[in-house]
C-alpha cells in the first residue's frame, strides 16, 4: 500500500491523480491534498476524499471536515517531506512547484512529476535534492513519460536521439500573420487533450514544447542537438527514441493522461487502468512534420536557452509565465506573448544559478521585463 500526497489537487493533473487512486484502493490511499486558489473545488474534494493532511495557500473559514489543514508556503513543504507519505504527485503549476519539490526529494520521496518548470528552472539543484534523498523521480507529463518507457528498451548510450511529438496546437495550419488577434477563448481549444488554461496556451504557441525540450535535457541528460520535435496533430504518438542500430521505438495511447500519471505511480509495475485500449484500425493515418522555426520562434528560443544555459532558462519561463498572465488579462496580443519572452531574453545579462535566490531573482527580472515591453508597446 502506497502512501499518496497529490500537490495541485483540484487542477486537471490532480484530479487525474485522485482518479487513479480511487481506482486502486488496493494499491493507495490518500495521504495529503494541497491547492493554491480553488478554494470552492478544494472544499468538496476534503469534504469527499478526507485525507489525513491539506495545504491551502491562505487561510479559509471552516468547514474543513474533520481534516488537519494548514496554510501557505512552510505548510506546503511539511506535506510534500512527511514522513507518512511515500508517492508525491507534483501537479503545482509554474516555478511555484520548485521549492515543495526539492523538499519532497531531500526526503526521499518517489516524485510523479507533472511539473516541467521546475525542472527547467532549477535543474541543478533538483540533481542535488535528488542525490542526496535517494529518492525517485519520475515523469507524468505524457511526452517524458513517453521517453522513459522507451528509453527502458536499450542503454543509454545507444540511444542516438529523443523525438518529442507535439500536436501543434489549435493554430497549426494557420497562417502566422491570422494569429495576431487570437482570443483567449481562441488559444485555449486544444484539438486533442482537455488541460489548464496556462498548458494549452503554451501549446497553442509551442512554449509548451520548448519547455519541454529542456525539461528531456535534464530528466535524461541528454544535449539540445540530440533533441528533436516533430508536429504529430493526432496525438497518438507521444513520444520516441531513435537508436544507432536505427530502430525506432515509439510510445502510442489514447489521449488520457490517467495513463503515465499512474505510470509514474506504479513503475516498475503495469497496472489496469480506466483508459480506452487503443484501436489503431479505427483511427486515421499518422502523420508527422518538422517544425518550422520561423513559424514557431518560441521553440527557436529554448534551443538557444539550452545552449546558453545559466539563467536563459529561467527567464525563458518566467517572461512566458507572466506574458501568459497579461494575455488572459487583455493587456498583450497572441503573438506578443512570443515577443516578449524574446524581449526579455535579449535584455537579460546570463549568469550562473547558484542557489534558489539566483533562480528566483532572475525569474523577478524576467517579469519585470516583460512588463516593461508590455508598456512600451502599449504606448506606442
Amino acid at each position: 500500500m502506497q502512501r499518496v500526497t497529490i500537490l495541485g489537487s483540484t487542477g486537471s493533473i490532480g484530479k487525474q491523480a485522485l482518479d487513479v487512486v480511487r481506482m486502486h484502493p488496493d494499491l493507495f490511499s490518500l495521504q495529503g491534498l494541497s491547492a493554491h486558489s480553488s478554494e470552492e473545488a478544494f472544499r468538496v474534494q476534503l469534504k469527499a476524499e478526507h485525507p489525513r493532511r491539506a495545504v491551502f495557500s491562505r487561510p479559509m473559514e471552516k468547514p474543513w471536515y474533520g481534516v488537519k489543514l494548514r496554510f501557505g508556503q512552510e505548510a506546503l513543504c511539511e506535506l510534500a517531506s512527511d514522513p507518512d507519505t511515500d508517492v508525491v504527485v507534483l501537479a503545482i503549476s509554474g516555478i511555484a512547484a520548485l521549492t515543495p519539490l526539492l523538499a519532497a526529494l531531500r526526503a526521499g520521496k518517489r516524485v510523479a512529476i507533472a511539473n516541467k518548470e521546475s525542472l527547467v528552472c532549477g535543474g541543478d539543484l533538483v540533481k542535488k535534492a535528488l542525490e542526496a534523498g535517494e529518492g525517485e523521480l519520475l515523469p507524468v507529463d505524457s511526452e517524458q513519460s513517453a521517453l522513459f518507457q522507451c528509453l527502458q528498451n536499450g542503454r543509454r548510450e545507444e540511444a542516438e536521439k529523443l523525438i518529442l511529438t507535439a500536436s501543434g496546437g489549435p493554430f497549426f495550419r494557420r497562417p502566422r500573420e491570422e494569429l495576431r488577434d487570437i482570443t483567449p477563448e481562441q488559444a485555449l481549444k486544444h484539438p486533442t487533450w482537455s488541460m489548464g488554461r496556462k498548458i494549452s496556451l503554451d501549446s497553442a504557441t509551442l512554449m509548451n514544447k520548448g519547455l519541454e525540450v529542456m525539461e528531456a535535457a535534464r530528466l535524461f541528460d541528454f544535449p539540445g542537438e540530440q533533441i528533436e520535435v516533430l508536429i504529430h496533430p493526432q496525438s497518438l504518438v507521444h513520444s520516441m527514441v531513435a537508436y544507432r542500430d536505427g530502430t525506432v521505438m515509439a510510445n502510442l495511447s489514447v489521449a488520457d493522461m490517467r495513463l503515465p500519471i499512474q505510470y509514474a505511480m506504479t513503475w516498475p509495475e503495469r497496472m489496469p487502468s480506466p483508459a480506452e485500449p487503443l484501436r489503431l484500425w479505427e483511427r486515421p493515418e499518422l502523420t508527422f512534420f518538422k517544425p518550422d522555426m520561423d513559424r514557431f520562434p518560441a521553440l527557436r528560443m529554448a534551443y538557444e536557452c539550452l545552449r546558453a544555459g545559466g539563467g536563459c532558462p529561467v527567464v525563458y519561463n518566467g517572461a512566458n509565465e507572466r506574458a501568459a498572465e497579461l494575455f488572459f488579462a487583455g493587456a498583450l496580443g497572441f503573438l506578443e506573448i512570443e515577443e516578449s519572452v524574446s524581449f526579455a531574453l535579449d535584455r537579460f545579462r546570463n549568469r550562473p544559478m547558484r542557489d534558489l535566490e539566483d533562480i528566483l531573482a532572475a525569474d523577478g527580472e524576467a517579469r519585470r521585463l516583460v512588463d516593461e515591453f508590455q508598456k512600451t508597446r502599449r504606448s506606442k
